[in-house]
């Protein structure tokens, strides 16, 4: 067993960069699944938004799609789509000499996204159970930390 480590630490499968993707994947899963299950109405990536407006009201596309990390036109489909069914409104102002699009929840859109998150932290509650509290704290410490590193190592064009 040993060996076999030790021949894979040189590899990109044995990489911290590989555990993290692989953990990534299958957090997406679980959130695709837990959506599906409970039949919200609206995917994970809408919620995303919805969660991010809840905790940052009035934030323009731009400053929404680097809190998400997706590229500018995917946020904009994906609000778009939160207009239509009335959760989110839009509203123009100036940010830095520049007109920008402000996006907002709605009455409609903070009841979607208490709703939601009611029903979906019990069920990731049982997952975080399997792990103690402190090493929870620490891993999310520590994951913030390599994301500082990493943002500051590369460019983000968003």
């Amino acid at each position: 067993m040993e060996k076999e480590i030790s021949d894979i630490k040189g590899s990109l499968i044995g990489s911290i960069f590989y555990e993290i993707e692989l953990t990534a994947k299958y957090c997406k899963m679980l959130g695709t699944q837990v959506f599906e299950h409970y039949d919200v109405g609206i995917s994970a990536e809408e919620f995303a938004i919805l969660d991010t407006l809840l905790c940052n009201p009035g934030i323009c596309q731009r400053d929404l799609a680097k809190i998400i990390l997706k590229d500018r036109a995917n946020t904009g489909k994906i609000i778009d789509n939160l207009e239509k069914k009335g959760f989110v409104k839009r509203s123009l102002a100036i940010k830095n000499n520049r007109p920008v699009k402000l996006t907002e929840l709605t009455q409609n859109g903070i009841k979607k996204a208490e709703e939601i998150s009611k029903k979906i932290k019990p069920h990731l509650a049982l997952i975080q159970d399997k792990i103690s509290g402190s090493d929870l704290s620490r891993m999310s410490e520590m994951l913030k930390e390599f994301r500082t590193v990493l943002s500051n190592t590369i460019e983000i064009q968003i």
